[in-house]
Parts: structure tokens; C-alpha cells; sequence
């Protein structure tokens, strides 16, 4: 199955439209753990628009309470981009960090638990955008954690 190129402009365009407010066409999630990965699984979905409706281990959102763990959950999140071999976003641990890439920090040095996306990079600064802790722009220098991961994504599966 080809590899098709990600849309990292149109990633980081919604981004920016939506750092500060809610998409209503997706439910918030702030109350009941952090809405941080809804949030950049988002971002993933408009920079590749395709989802993965595997029930176990795809990477799917039809409403709040029909969605793949990896859409709200930092480590599943991790897990599907990773090692996915099927339809959505591609990612790597080891290949060069661009904009539209996603950053996961953990605050406790063992588990990963907030989920951002690189919006720009300037002077080898990475700037981010999240929900739960909702910005743009941000300096991911400016949180306070113990360990940072960083999924580069290779591009998209579109069918199989």
C-alpha cells in the first residue's frame, strides 16, 4: 500500500483555528482526562483525511462514545503511528522533526500523557499547540516535564 505526502498545512491550519475554542463536531473531552490528543488526532485528520476503523487498533472518531482508544489516548496514539500498517497517518521515532509533527510529554518520567503538535520551528525551538493546557505558539520549552517523544509523520495510507 503507497504512502501518500501528509498535509502539514492544512494540519497546522486547523490548529490555529481551533487552539482556543472546540470543534463542536467533537466532543470535549477537558473534563474526563484532557481533551489534548483529541485535539491533535484532529490535526492529524485534516492533514491526512483518512481515519482507520479498526476497532482495536485503529485510529477512528464517530462521536464520544464510538472512537478508537488511539484518538484520545496519548500512549494508544503513540502505539498506531507507529507501528500502523494499515489505512492513516504513518509515524517514525527516528526521522527528522518537521511542523505538523506531534510531540507527547510525560510529567511523571514513566508515562506519556499530553499530546501537542509542532506548529512552527524557529531557531531549533519547537512551538506547539494543545488542548487541556489550550495554546498556539507555544515554546515547548515553557512546560515543565520529565520526558519528550516526538512522532515524525511519514505521510498517509489512503486505501489498501
Amino acid at each position: 500500500m503507497k504512502i501518500e505526502k501528509y498535509n502539514r498545512v492544512e494540519a497546522i491550519k486547523y490548529a490555529k483555528k481551533w487552539a482556543y475554542k472546540r470543534n463542536p463536531s467533537y466532543y470535549n473531552f477537558d473534563e474526563i482526562g484532557g481533551d489534548c490528543t483529541n485535539f491533535v488526532s484532529q490535526c492529524l485528520y485534516a492533514g491526512s483525511k483518512v481515519m482507520n476503523y479498526s476497532k482495536t487498533y485503529g485510529w477512528y472518531y464517530k462521536n464520544a462514545n464510538d472512537k478508537a482508544p488511539a484518538w484520545t489516548g496519548a500512549e494508544f496514539l503513540y502505539n498506531f503511528l507507529v507501528n500502523n500498517k494499515g489505512v492513516g497517518p504513518v509515524g517514525s521515532t527516528i526521522d527528522n522533526i518537521e511542523i505538523g509533527d506531534i510531540v507527547q510529554l510525560s510529567f511523571d518520567g514513566e508515562k506519556y500523557t499530553h499530546s501537542l503538535i509542532i506548529v512552527d520551528i524557529i531557531n531549533n525551538n519547537f512551538l506547539v499547540s494543545s488542548h487541556t493546557f489550550d495554546s498556539y505558539g507555544r515554546n515547548i520549552n515553557t512546560y515543565s516535564y520529565k520526558k519528550i517523544r516526538f512522532i515524525h509523520i511519514i505521510g498517509v495510507r489512503k486505501n489498501w
